[in-house]
C-alpha cells in the first residue's frame, strides 16, 4: 500500500511561516490504486457531512474555499469496506484531525445520505448502496479550518475511494505525493458474513444469524441464487424481471428470481433487503429516479403477496441512471442498465 501525502502550507496572508504550518495529511492508498477522477475549484463549495441523514436532511458544514475531490479504484480482493477505511481514520487522527462523522451504510442514512453528499459520477466513483462507509474530520489552525471527507465502497472486483479536501482559498494548492508503503489490511475472518453496516460500538444482533445457502459456502455466485450472491457480494440483479417500456408495472406471471429470493428470506427471518430500481440514461434524472423507484416498489408489492409476510422486511428505492453497469451509448448497454437489484441491508 502506498501513501499519498497531502501537504497544506499557509501563505503569508495568515502570518504563518513554513515552520508554523500544519503538519501534512498522510493518507494511504493500497498498492495498485488507479486515479479515476480529480477536480478542483477555487473558490468552490462542498458539503462535508457531520451527521447521518435525519428528518430529510444531512447536517454538516458547507465548506467554502479551495475544494479538491479525487477518486481512485483499488484492488480489494476479499477485504471489507471497513478494512479499506481504517487506515484513513488512523491517518487523520495522527495528523491532528478531529473526527466529525464515522458511519456505514444504513447508520449514515443509506440511499438518502449517499445522494445528499458530493460524489463523483460513475464509473469514476462507484457506490454500492448496500455497502459503503463515510468519515469526515476537521482540523483548526492559524491558517483556518481544514475539512476532509473520505467515502469508500466496492464492487465485485474493486474498491473505490473518494477524498474531498476543503481548505481556505489563501492556503497553498494541495500537493499529492506518493510516500512510502504500509502493509495492506488483513482479510476479513469470513466472506460469508456480510458487513453489518454499524459502528463497532453499536450493540445488537447483526446478520451473523443469516444462513448461507450451500451454493455460497465456496464463494460460488454463478448459481443464479440471489441469496448466494447477496451473502457473497452484498447485492444481486434480478435479471429475469420484465417491465413494459416506460412502465413501472411488473409483468404478470412467475419469475424465478423472485421465487428464489422469497424462499431465501423465508429461511432467514432476520434478513432485511432493499430493492433498488435502475434505468438507462434516456430522459431527465428526476424522471428516471421516480420511474426506477416505482419499479422497485412494484417488485416489492409482488414479493409482499407471497407467503411469509415479507413486505415488512423489504424496502424500495430508485437510483435512476446513476449506477450503470454498462455503457448507455448502445442499445445492449441500455438494456443491461434497466434492472432491479436487491441489496442486503443491516439488521438492528
Amino acid at each position: 500500500m502506498r501513501r499519498l501525502r497531502i501537504l497544506v502550507a499557509a501563505t503569508a496572508l495568515f502570518g504563518m511561516s513554513q515552520a508554523e504550518a500544519a503538519p501534512p495529511i498522510d493518507l494511504p492508498l493500497p498498492a495498485g490504486a488507479v486515479a479515476t477522477d480529480s477536480r478542483t475549484e477555487d473558490p468552490g463549495s462542498a458539503l462535508i457531512a457531520g451527521a447521518p441523514w435525519k428528518a430529510g436532511t444531512v447536517a454538516g458544514t458547507m465548506a467554502e474555499g479551495r475544494i479538491s475531490i479525487g477518486s481512485w479504484r483499488v484492488p480489494i480482493g476479499s477485504h471489507t469496506t471497513l478494512a479499506l477505511l481504517l487506515p484513513y481514520r488512523e491517518a487523520l487522527s495522527q495528523a491532528g484531525f478531529t473526527l466529525l462523522l464515522d458511519c456505514a451504510t444504513q447508520a449514515c442514512g443509506g440511499f438518502d445520505f449517499r445522494f445528499a453528499i458530493p460524489v463523483l459520477p460513475e464509473p469514476a466513483m462507484h457506490v454500492d448502496l448496500g455497502d459503503f462507509r463515510y468519515l469526515s474530520a476537521r482540523r483548526d489552525g492559524a491558517g483556518g479550518i481544514e475539512l476532509v471527507s473520505v467515502l469508500v465502497s466496492r464492487s465485485n472486483e474493486s474498491g473505490f475511494v473518494q477524498i474531498v479536501t476543503a481548505t481556505p482559498s489563501a492556503v497553498a494548492p494541495v500537493a499529492v505525493i506518493p510516500s512510502g508503503t504500509v502493509a495492506p489490511p488483513p482479510p476479513p475472518p469470513s466472506a460469508l458474513v456480510p458487513d453489518d453496516g454499524r459502528n463497532a460500538d453499536t450493540a445488537g444482533p447483526g446478520p451473523s444469524t443469516i444462513v448461507a445457502p450451500e451454493s455460497a459456502t465456496s464463494g460460488d455466485t454463478a448459481t443464479g441464487d440471489p441469496g448466494a450472491r447477496l451473502l457473497a457480494e452484498g447485492h444481486a440483479a434480478l435479471d429475469d424481471l420484465v417491465f413494459a417500456s416506460g412502465s413501472a408495472d411488473l409483468a404478470a406471471g412467475e419469475f424465478a428470481s423472485l421465487a428464489a429470493l422469497a424462499g431465501w428470506l423465508g429461511r432467514n427471518p432476520d434478513a432485511r433487503v432493499t430493492l433498488v430500481g435502475h434505468t438507462d440514461a434516456q430522459g431527465s434524472l428526476a424522471a428516471n429516479i421516480a420511474l426506477s423507484k416505482r419499479r422497485a416498489e412494484s417488485v416489492r408489492a409482488r414479493l409482499a403477496e407471497m407467503p411469509g409476510d415479507l413486505g415488512s422486511r423489504i424496502s424500495a428505492e430508485g437510483a435512476g441512471y446513476l449506477a450503470p453497469r454498462a455503457s448507455n451509448l448502445t442499445d445492449e448497454g441500455r438494456q443491461k442498465n434497466r434492472r432491479v437489484e436487491v441489496i442486503l441491508t443491516p439488521t438492528r
